[in-house]
């Protein structure tokens, strides 16, 4: 009995070791090695047979090596994060396998290279490329809330305090449009008065997605020599809300419904600006009879049409009225009265869906109508109206009216990756009516219609998450020139590291002359500008670097002349270039619940074109411009404090007169440089607190704080025998304030936008 026991153990053993034997002898060595496209091995990667348990890991240089029992033809996986997945089929017999893998870079918008030279771009889609978003405009103490303000301490934009607009790279304020859900907005400014800067009609928080681009813009936008601002439109809100904001000089309030299904919303809201008691406490170089007040009317709802598609309307109306009196620099003892009432309507409405297969549609229309009601006069000591001989032209009266169409419809096809390729069409229609009444009552009327039709297409090719390409053409004609034009753009990226890249971009950009200067006693031409910039950037961690070349040429500018007693475009004889180096600098991370940048510009511009006698410097471009801006939020007193220093050299000026044969100086020099420091203190008690119904902002602002004397250029009399300083209505403007939200906590929200 014990032997048969012991018989049956041993033939026990025996078959467990000849299985086991036979079991290993049967498994199947599979090993290689990883590596990417440039050869170089990757490390963590995942090696498997589909569908079972059997798999690896690469090391650190990219070696794997497994073992297996299955057998026959099999799926062997390859995976990596970054990296698109291999699938490769395999017959396992015996013995070793070894299987050497190459992958490819899997091109995603977390990791890949992006398009950037000559552009600033905030928004959801490129959060590691943030620069301005709503919060950072309010929050930056010198701009005072407006958007434009805000740009003009990044690089490229020139500190000009006379008049309003964004002058980039050595181009005027007209060479840059405004584009509000890919539609052109004109009249974006407050109508110009003589010497002060006009404000922009609309409020950054109406935005999600802000680019600036200070050259090399996308095939998408035309008619813009210099820079496109492209602003998009808030969608849907996340719940109902309302608002109100009081000051020292307005009040607004508004509200945000959203239907319960969040499919769609409706919202209006209402402002009123009063500067009396501002002008009261505040000492104005002019002496105002009608202080600037303000209505502002708004009304926008959104619908969502299916899962992926969004209809969008925005509704705008605004009345304005002014009028003031300066010392006239042509008769000594006498006064210079300017008067202006103005009205605007713009209506945007957008459509975005997705068609499926990749394709995607965005469409637009736009229409704004714009009246001015100008008066001009001289006055005596008495403010009684007079007309002095020699100086009968300094009488009279403009109205003004314009409206204006746009309509835009692009087509996107997603291709492979992040590679896409987008085309479309565009329509502008311009109507401009005016009426001049002289001193002596005679009036001259003047009407320009006018429609510019252009196609475009563009393809972003993404090789590899490290080199990315963008190509595009446009064709515009105008029918106010009756002329066709044809431009090319184009960019490259190339990633050199982590968070590191080089870019290169190349366009040709046109532009219908000033519709101011028209129309013209002859035939005219597009103007041309081309681009060319080189960029480098690093972009992570809270910081990120930029630093760009560029060199920008001018033909076919504008020259004028005077024909019927007013300056009108005479040819296309004027010339220039633009070019410089400009550096950025934005730190969130060194130092905690601090933001900061510094931005800095050399621009060597010369142009001939308007009545100068030859290329010079214009007067609106400064050699080097300069911006700090600091925002510290202090969590214990729930404050954020801003800080803001903005520095340009002195701008060049001149007095050019006509002999009765060619233009020429009479005078001519360099302003002093431009400093100016603002301060800002934002409390928001509301932070920290749970379940806050309410949201508020108290804001106390300070422009100027070292009242330094600024200089923005020089009047000429008449005769050109006297000049007098152009300066801002005051040295120094304070405001307080405070806004309220009511069923939206934006607590994080300022808390993640370092507020």
């Amino acid at each position: 009995m014990i032997f048969a026991m012991r018989h049956i153990r041993s033939g026990l053993l025996f078959l467990l070791i000849t299985a086991l034997f036979q079991a290993v002898s049967a498994q199947v060595t599979i090993k290689g090695v990883i590596k990417d496209n440039k050869t170089k091995p990757v490390a963590g990667v995942s090696i498997s047979i589909k569908d079972t348990y059997d798999g690896g890991t690469s090391d650190s240089s990219g070696k794997y090596s497994f073992k297996t029992s299955e057998k026959g033809e099999q799926m062997l996986v390859i995976s990596s994060i970054g990296y698109k997945t291999v699938e490769q089929k395999v017959t396992l017999s015996s013995g070793v396998l070894t299987i050497d893998i190459t992958l490819k870079e899997e091109i995603s918008e977390l990791t890949a290279v992006v398009l950037s030279a000559g552009t600033f771009e905030a928004s959801d889609r490129k959060r590691a490329a943030v620069v301005l978003d709503p919060i950072d405009i309010v929050t930056t103490a010198s701009a005072n809330g407006d958007i434009t303000q805000a740009l003009k301490t990044l690089p490229g934009a020139q500190q000009v305090g006379e008049s309003e607009g964004l002058f980039v790279r050595g181009g005027t304020a007209a060479e840059t449009k405004t584009f509000i859900d890919g539609t052109l907005v004109n009249n974006f400014f407050y109508s110009s008065v003589p010497n002060i800067a006009q404000f922009g009609r609309f409020s950054p928080f109406i935005f999600k997605g802000t680019v600036f681009s200070t050259g090399g813009y996308s095939a998408l936008y035309g008619q813009a020599l210099s820079s496109a601002l492209i602003l998009e439109s808030i969608d849907l809100p996340d719940q109902s809300s309302a608002t109100v904001g009081v000051t020292v000089l307005s009040a607004n309030a508004g509200i945000q419904h959203l239907a319960k299904d969040k499919k769609s919303s409706w919202g209006f809201g209402y402002g009123y600006t009063d500067l009396s008691l501002a002008f009261a406490l505040i000492k104005q170089r002019q002496d105002f009879s009608k202080v600037p007040t303000y209505h502002n009317l708004d009304a926008n709802f959104r619908i969502k049409t299916s899962k992926t598609g969004m209809l969008k309307y925005y509704g705008y109306f605004s009345s304005n009225k002014l009028a003031f009196t300066t010392n006239s620099i042509d008769s000594l003892g006498y006064l210079d009265k300017f008067a202006i009432g103005n009205k605007n309507f713009y209506h945007n409405l957008a459509w975005k869906e997705n068609l499926g297969k990749g394709w995607k549609i965005n469409t637009g229309i736009s229409y704004s109508n714009n009246k001015d009601d100008i008066n001009s006069v001289m006055q005596n000591q008495g403010k009684q109206d007079v007309i002095l001989g020699n100086l009968e032209f300094k009488k009279f009266d403009i109205d003004t009216k314009g409206g204006y169409f746009n309509a835009k419809a692009v087509l996107e096809k997603k291709l492979k990756g992040l590679s896409a390729v987008r085309f479309g069409t565009e329509y502008n229609y311009g109507n401009d009516k005016s009426v001049y009444t002289a001193f002596d009552g005679q009036q001259y009327f003047d009407t320009l219609k006018g429609h510019i039709n252009a196609v475009f297409g563009e393809a972003d090719v993404y090789a590899t998450n490290a080199l990315a390409i963008k190509g595009g053409l446009r064709l515009e004609y105008s029918s106010l020139l009756d002329k066709i034009n044809i431009a090319p753009r184009f960019s490259v990226a190339y990633k050199l590291g982590k968070g590191s890249q080089a870019s290169l971009a190349y366009g040709i950009f046109y532009q219908d002359p000033e519709r101011r200067y028209l129309p013209s006693p002859n035939q005219l031409a597009f103007m041309k500008a081309t681009h060319y910039i080189a960029q480098y950037q690093k972009v992570g961690n809270g910081q990120s670097f930029r630093a760009e070349v560029f060199y920008k040429k001018y033909d076919n500018l504008v020259k004028t002349g005077a024909v019927n007693f007013r300056q009108s475009a005479i040819s296309n004889d004027g010339f220039g270039d633009a070019k410089g180096i400009e550096f950025f600098w934005r730190d969130k991370k060194t130092i905690k619940n601090l933001d900061y940048w510094i931005s800095y510009s050399y621009l060597d511009t010369k142009r001939d074109f308007l009545n100068f006698p030859f290329a010079i410097t214009p007067n609106f471009a400064a050699k080097h411009t300069s911006s700090l801006v600091v925002k510290k939020f202090v969590q214990k007193i729930k404050t954020n404090v801003n800080f803001a220093y903005n520095y340009a050299s002195g701008r060049p000026y001149y007095n050019i007169g006509f002999d009765g044969a060619n233009y020429k100086f009479s005078d001519r020099g360099v302003i002093p440089d431009y400093h100016n420091v603002s301060f800002s203190l934002n409390y928001l008690p509301s932070i920290g607190k749970k379940d806050a119904k309410s949201f508020a902002v108290y804001v106390f602002q300070i422009s100027n704080v070292f009242n330094i004397k600024q200089t923005y250029g020089y009047n000429y009399s008449y005769n050109g025998y006297r000049k007098e300083a152009i300066v801002p209505t005051s040295r120094m403007f304070v405001f307080i304030g405070a806004f309220i939200s009511f069923g939206v906590d934006r607590s994080d929200e300022v808390i993640n936008n370092g507020l």
